[in-house]
C-alpha cells in the first residue's frame, strides 16, 4: 500500500471511530494533547504492518482523516505522538500500538504477555476491523420482548461457563455465544421460568497483568479495554453478528439479554499500568486523579474507587460521550435490552462527590434510546462515600446487599432479624419508600457471581480460595455460611438432607419477596465452587456449570421450577400494590396481617424480641383486581412450631409448597382450616380455597 494509490484526505471529525463511505473509510480519534496521530494499517491474514499515515487533520480535540478504497475487514490501529510526561497526564509513546475508544471489533483476544509489550506492542495488541455498519442496519431483526418489571425473573450468566460442559451443545459451539443460545439451553431457562439473562461482560477485556503471570486469567471479564467491541473469545467467527444472533435467538423466546458492564476502570491500571488505548490518547481526561490538600491534581496518582487501579472520569464530555454512544449502540445495533452497571456508584461521581444528580443520571434519563431499557445498578463502588444503596434516580433498580445479608442471616438462625427479614420480604420499603420508588426496584439475590454459590452457601463456613494462589486471602470474609456439622461435602444423610432444606428455604425466600429476583446461574443445578467465594481466575470446571445431575439435585431442579412458576402464575406474590403506595394508581392487597405462632397479631415488642425467629405473613387481595390470599410461615427455630392460621369465614387452606419436603412429588396438597405443624427450620406457603 502507497499513498499513491489511497488518497488520504482531511475527512471529518465525526463521527468517530472508523466509519465507511461511499469511496472509502473516515477515521477520527480523540487525542487533544498528541502532537501527531498516525494511523497504521495490517495485512487480515498475518497482521504484518503494511502502512502507517498521519493523520493531517485536527479539530478541536479530534484528529481525523479520509482514506480512499479502504474496506470493511481492513486491520488498524494508532500510534500517538507527543511528549510523554507522566506528571501531566501524558503517555505518548509511538511504540505503543492503540486500540480505538470507538472501534467496533478486535480482531483476537487480547492477552497480556510482557515480552511482546516492551518496546513495540504490536504483537500482543489486537488490532481493530473495519465493520460495515451500513450492512447491519439492514438486517431485520425479532421484536424485543419488553417484559414488565413484575414479570422479571434474573438469571446472572457467564457465556463460557452455561455452555461449556452442556452435553447437547456441539463441542465447536462451547463456551461460545452461538451456544449460549442453544435450543438446550434456552429450553432449560424458559423450565425455570427465566425472563431475562443477565450475562457477565461481553465487551473485550485484557486478564490483569499479575494474574496472567500466574498462569491464571480473568475468567468474569471485569477489565476491559474496549465498549463497543463484543470479546471475540466467545466468537467462532464473527463476535458481532454472533452476539446478534444470540440476542434474536433470546428475544424469539421471549427472554431479554442485560449486559453486565463496567464503565468505572479500564484495564490499563494505575501508574504503572499498560498503554492500551485511552491511556495512549487522553490519559489526563480519562481517568480521575488524586488531588492535594490545595485541590491540585497529582496526575501520578490515580485515584482507585474501582479497587482496580483506576477510575474512569464520566464527568468529563468526551468520556461521558463515549459512555453514552457504547450504550445506545449496544442497545440499538447490538440489541440488549438493558445494562447491569458494575460499581455503578462510580458513575455518579461528579467528579469526586456522588450526587443522584450527576451528569451521567440526568442524560441517560433524557435519552430516547434508553429511556425504556432497564438499569439496574450495583449501588456502591469502594470510594470515599461509596455505599449508596436507595440513593440512585427512580428509573433504576438496584442490587439489595442489605436483602441477601438479612436472608443468610435469618436462615443461619441468627438472632434478632425477623423484623428486618419481614421488611426485605416486602420490597424493603426502609431503603426504597412507598410514593418514591417502584416496588419491582429492589434487585433481591442471595448469591451472585462474586461470593459463595448457594450449594457452597450451606456447605462451607469459610472461603477457600487457595486455587487462586493468593493464600486464601482474597474474596469476602463476612458470608454469614454455615456447613450445618462438617466443612465441605459430607456423608451424613442428616447433614445433607438439613443443607438441601436450606437451599430450598432460601431459594424460596428469594422468589416470593416483592422485588426483582436475581438467580445466580447454576445455583438451580446445585453447583459448588468448592467452598472458593472468589472464583474470577478460574477459567476451569470450578466455574463451568454440571449438567449432569444426581437424584437429590435433580429435586432441587424440581423445586426451584416450580416456585418461579408459583410465583409467576400469582398477582400478589409478583407485584404487591398497597393502597398507602401512590407510586401507582391501584391497589390489589387489601390487607397485610403479621401473626406469631399462636394467631396473635405480631406487636414492637415481638418484632424486637431477639429470639423471635417464626411468624407467619397474611396477603388479602382487594377482590377488585384479585380475589388471591395467601398466609406464608417462615419458621428458622431448630424446633416444630404449631402455628394457628388465620380464619376464614367459608373454606379453607390449601398447602401449596413445604419446604420440608425434598421431593416435588412428596408436596402433599392437603388443607388445613385452624392449626399447622410447621417443620423446623422451613417455610410453608398457603392459598385460600373456597
Amino acid at each position: 500500500m502507497t499513498n499513491e494509490i489511497y488518497t488520504v484526505t482531511e475527512g471529518k471529525p465525526h463521527p468517530l471511530g472508523a466509519t465507511l463511505t461511499e469511496t472509502g473509510c473516515n477515521f477520527a480519534v480523540h487525542s487533544p494533547n498528541a502532537e501527531k496521530v498516525m494511523l497504521c494499517f495490517f495485512k487480515s491474514d498475518t497482521e504484518e504492518p503494511i502502512q502507517c499515515f498521519a493523520l493531517p487533520a485536527k479539530t478541536g480535540q479530534v484528529w481525523h482523516c479520509h482514506i480512499e478504497n479502504i474496506q470493511a475487514g481492513q486491520l488498524y490501529g494508532y500510534r500517538t505522538h507527543g511528549s510523554s510526561q507522566p506528571h501531566k497526564g501524558r503517555y505518548f509513546d509511538p511504540d505503543k500500538l492503540l486500540i480505538d475508544p470507538y472501534a467496533k471489533q478486535i480482531n483476537r483476544p487480547l492477552v497480556w504477555n510482557n515480552r511482546q509489550y516492551d518496546g513495540d506492542s504490536h504483537f500482543m495488541i489486537p488490532k481493530c476491523v473495519v465493520i460495515d455498519a451500513r450492512k447491519q442496519s439492514e438486517q431485520r431483526r425479532p421484536l424485543r420482548p419488553r417484559n414488565k418489571l413484575s414479570d422479571t425473573v434474573l438469571y446472572e450468566a457467564h457465556v463460557k461457563g452455561i455452555t461449556k460442559l452442556h452435553p447437547e451443545v456441539p463441542d465447536e459451539l462451547r463456551g461460545t455465544y452461538l451456544g449460549a443460545c442453544h435450543p438446550a439451553i434456552i429450553k432449560h431457562l424458559k423450565s425455570l421460568g427465566v425472563t431475562a439473562v443477565q450475562f457477565l461482560p461481553c465487551m473485550a477485556f485484557m486478564p490483569e497483568p499479575y494474574i496472567s503471570e500466574k498462569g491464571l486469567t480473568n475468567y468474569w471479564g471485569y477489565n476491559p479495554v474496549n465498549y463497543f467491541c463484543p470479546e471475540p473469545r466467545y466468537a467462532k467467527l464473527d463476535p458481532i453478528s454472533e452476539f446478534k444472533k444470540m440476542v434474536d435467538t433470546f428475544h424469539e423466546a421471549g427472554i431479554e439479554i442485560i449486559l453486565d458492564v463496567v464503565f468505572n476502570h479500564t484495564a490499563e491500571g494505575s501508574k504503572d499500568g499498560p498503554v492500551l488505548s485511552f491511556k495512549g490518547f487522553d490519559n489526563a481526561s480519562f481517568y480521575l486523579f488524586d488531588r492535594n490538600e490545595f485541590g491540585v491534581v497529582d496526575y501520578e496518582s490515580y485515584v482507585n474507587n474501582s479497587g482496580c487501579g483506576n477510575s474512569v472520569n464520566t464527568a468529563y464530555p468526551y468520556v461521558l460521550k463515549m459512555v453514552m454512544d457504547s450504550l445506545r449502540y449496544w442497545v440499538s445495533t447490538m440489541g440488549v435490552d438493558g445494562f447491569r452497571f458494575d460499581l455503578a456508584a462510580s458513575l455518579g461521581r461528579d467528579p469526586y462527590e456522588y450526587s443522584s444528580l450527576a451528569g451521567f443520571f440526568r442524560t441517560i434519563r433524557q435519552d430516547p434510546v434508553l429511556a425504556d431499557v432497564k438499569l439496574i445498578a450495583e449501588p456502591w463502588d469502594i470510594g470515599h462515600g461509596g455505599y449508596r444503596l436507595g440513593q440512585f434516580p427512580s428509573n433504576w433498580q438496584e442490587c439489595n446487599d442489605k436483602f441477601r445479608d438479612t436472608v443468610r442471616g435469618f436462615w443461619r438462625g441468627d438472632g434478632g432479624l425477623t423484623g428486618e427479614f419481614a421488611t426485605r420480604l416486602l420490597g424493603s420499603r426502609d431503603i426504597f419508600p412507598k410514593g418514591q420508588r417502584s416496588i419491582h426496584t429492589s434487585v433481591n439475590n442471595v448469591t451472585y457471581h462474586d461470593g459463595f454459590t448457594l450449594h457452597d452457601l450451606v456447605t462451607y463456613s469459610s472461603r477457600h480460595n487457595e486455587a487462586n494462589l493468593e493464600n486464601n486471602r482474597d474474596g469476602h470474609g463476612h458470608n454469614l455460611s454455615a456447613n450445618y456439622g462438617v466443612e465441605g461435602p459430607s456423608q451424613c444423610p442428616n447433614i445433607n438432607a438439613l443443607r438441601e432444606k436450606q437451599k430450598r428455604n432460601l431459594f424460596i425466600t428469594l422468589i416470593l419477596s416483592q422485588g426483582i429476583p436475581h438467580i445466580l446461574g447454576g445455583d438451580e443445578l446445585s453447583r459448588s465452587q468448592s467452598g472458593n467465594n472468589n472464583a474470577y481466575c478460574q477459567d476451569n470446571e470450578l466455574n463451568w456449570l454440571n449438567w449432569n445431575l444426581n437424584e437429590r439435585q435433580q429435586d432441587f431442579l424440581d423445586f426451584c421450577n416450580r416456585v418461579v412458576q408459583l410465583r409467576k402464575e400469582s398477582v400478589i406474590l409478583k407485584e404487591l400494590s398497597l393502597l398507602d403506595d401512590n407510586y401507582n394508581l391501584h391497589h390489589n392487597v387489601d390487607e397485610v396481617n403479621w401473626y406469631r405462632p399462636d394467631g396473635a397479631t405480631k406487636v414492637a415488642q415481638d418484632w424486637q424480641d431477639p429470639n423471635n425467629k417464626a411468624f407467619a405473613v397474611e396477603l388479602k387481595g382487594c377482590g377488585k383486581y384479585t380475589d388471591e390470599h395467601w398466609v406464608l410461615i417462615f419458621n428458622a427455630f431448630d424446633n416444630d412450631v404449631r402455628f394457628h392460621l388465620p380464619t376464614l369465614p367459608e373454606g379453607g387452606w390449601r398447602l401449596e409448597v413445604d419446604t420440608r419436603y425434598g421431593k416435588w412429588k412428596h408436596q402433599p396438597k392437603a388443607k388445613v382450616n385452624h392449626v399447622f405443624l410447621q417443620a423446623y427450620r422451613s417455610v410453608s406457603v398457603f392459598r385460600r380455597v373456597k
